[in-house]
């Protein structure tokens, strides 16, 4: 395979020097998109504003390189027997059960060199620079340089492309690679490669299968190859169908008891629902089907101009775009939840790739119409793209240039977030590496990298023996809540949440506070406290229960 994968690359540098090696125009680009989404990406981390899902996703490879497969205790806390059940999480729970991530384990070689939550987002910088650069080869195969050159600009300067690149690592990210590899594999002939894309592609999470069920229908109805198309299309229905209702089940019950409840509960009665039994509710009542299709019309409309934006809208009258992007798009549309039409959020890179590939075919058979005047309305759409995403702040990644309110102000500085980081990181230190922990969102991914770890307010898990116990360390950086709960609700509340749950676990006396340091309190099981540290966390009580009062008045 190795080999013929070699043979594959060879003809593919041969193919550029026949046509002219173009990639110096399309590099510089590539180039400032990997820097500046890089950079980004690791003041986030550093920062303390990577947040839970990057916890889960690094406490995943760190437990596969371990040898404990796909096992999460972050992810055990959202499991239906956590949520619904009362249960407490578990460190032998397989995320297999919630998400079937396989695809996974072809980078654990990198994380083992590097292992650390950053090495994550310097692999989701990386998968999406790399599929624009696949991207740029694909489109030559159609167009000449000027125009694949601005197809692949668009690509780097959609906001459905930078909004998830700078989000906590997903698996999603490793879909524009695969399929638009996919895609140039099938446009070479080169089919066992094709097939090993696809399989590839399937293992990226379980319902990766929609994006690769939309490149065999297009294959079909071009008629281009419609036996690989209907193969394609066979091979991705049936192992979603297969996955989701016999393989997962096997590891939990989350699929059926929580995440297609909390996606497409609409369709289904009841409090389970298979993956068959949602699209036989969606067949079954298609007028609900057409209600929810279109609802809510304003962010609906919204979120399809956002990602039709960077491409000058051809997309629009592009058959291709439709075929390949749309069952994506049908799957974002028809869901709910507010995350589904959140143009900066992971789920809307699925739709991208099928929008590039019609955007190609289009131009293809209207080179024409790249007239001058076209060309400036594109680069302005592509302007217009980039704006949109830095004033939505995407994960609030550029939290030190947008301010998160204005009225009234929120906001904090670069100098002063790292000043904060400088105090609390002598905190972080004093907890073992090998010590289980409870820590407050944006602290997890900076701890999790150790078996046993949960997000407060929980503090007991189920360990490798089989026995319930009660976390050695908890620590939560109140300071950050207490700098946005005059804006937000839901900080204001976790913020006199955790207040209480402190006074709790200090007045029995369970958990002693060892070091109290900018509103960051670190607090250990049966331990003495300390007396410095409780004067600083008393002060700082007074301090927040004042404000959050006024703010309630």
């Amino acid at each position: 395979m190795w080999s013929k994968l070699q043979i594959m690359i060879s003809k593919i540098r041969g193919l550029n020097l026949k046509k002219g090696n173009y990639f110096h125009t399309i590099l510089p680009i590539a180039l400032i998109f990997f820097v500046i989404c890089l950079c980004l990406s690791l003041n986030r981390y550093y920062s303390f504003y990577s947040s839970f899902d990057q916890g889960i996703f690094n406490q995943v490879f760190w437990n596969n390189l371990h040898g404990r497969f796909f096992q999460s205790t972050l992810s055990s806390s959202l499991s239906t027997n956590v949520v619904h059940a009362g249960e407490v999480a578990r460190v032998d729970y397989h995320r297999l059960g919630q998400h079937f991530t396989p695809a996974l384990l072809l980078w654990l070689p990198i994380y083992a060199l590097f292992p650390s939550p950053v090495t994550l987002s310097v692999l989701q910088v990386t998968f999406v620079t790399a599929a624009g650069l696949v991207l740029f080869v694909l489109a030559r195969q159609y167009l000449k340089p000027p125009l694949a050159t601005i197809i692949t600009a668009s690509f780097y300067g959609a906001n459905a492309v930078i909004g998830p690149t700078l989000n906590n690592f997903h698996d999603i990210s490793q879909i524009p690679l695969f399929i638009f590899t996919l895609l140039l594999a099938m446009e070479k002939r080169w089919w066992r490669f094709f097939w090993l894309l696809a399989v590839c592609t399937l293992a990226v999470r379980e319902d990766a299968g929609v994006t690769l069920f939309g490149v065999g229908f297009y294959m079909i109805l071009s008629k281009r190859f419609p036996r690989a198309g209907l193969a394609l299309c066979s091979l991705s229905f049936g192992y979603m169908l297969l996955l989701t209702n016999l393989i997962m089940p096997l590891f939990s019950e989350d699929i059926s008891r929580r995440f297609m409840l909390e996606r497409f509960g609409q369709y289904a009665d009841g409090n389970e629902a298979s993956t068959l039994e949602i699209i036989w509710g969606m067949i079954s009542n298609p007028w609900r089907l057409i209600v929810e299709l279109v609802t809510p019309p304003v962010k609906t409309l919204r979120y399809l101009l956002g990602q039709l934006l960077p491409w000058g809208f051809v997309p629009i009258v592009s058959p291709a775009s439709w075929m390949i992007a749309g069952f994506p798009l049908l799957k974002l549309l028809l869901g709910k939840g507010e995350s589904v039409l959140a143009i900066s959020i992971r789920y809307a890179l699925s739709v991208v790739p099928g929008l590039c590939y019609g955007a190609i075919l289009w131009w293809s058979r209207n080179p024409q119409k790249f007239k001058p005047s076209f060309r400036r309305f594109w680069v302005g759409c592509i302007c217009l793209s980039l704006f949109f995403t830095v004033t939505s702040n995407p994960s609030r990644t550029l939290y030190f240039l947008i301010p998160d309110s204005i009225q009234p102000w929120v906001h904090i500085s670069l100098p002063q977030q790292w000043e904060h980081v400088a105090k609390m990181r002598p905190l972080l230190a004093e907890i073992p590496p090998d010590a289980s922990v409870s820590a407050t969102t944006y602290l997890v991914p900076h701890l999790s990298s150790r078996r046993e770890i949960l997000r407060l307010p929980a503090l007991e898990l189920r360990n490798d023996s089989q026995k319930v116990i009660k976390v050695d360390y908890a620590i939560a950086d109140l300071w950050q809540l207490q700098q946005y709960q005059v804006a937000f609700k839901g900080d204001r509340n976790l913020l006199r949440n955790l207040i209480t749950l402190i006074e709790q676990m200090t007045t029995n006396r369970e958990y002693g506070i060892i070091g109290f340091a900018d509103g960051v309190i670190l607090m250990q099981k049966q331990a003495v406290s300390k007396p410095e540290a409780v004067s600083a966390w008393l002060a700082f009580k007074s301090e927040v229960m004042e404000i959050t009062k006024s703010v309630s008045i």
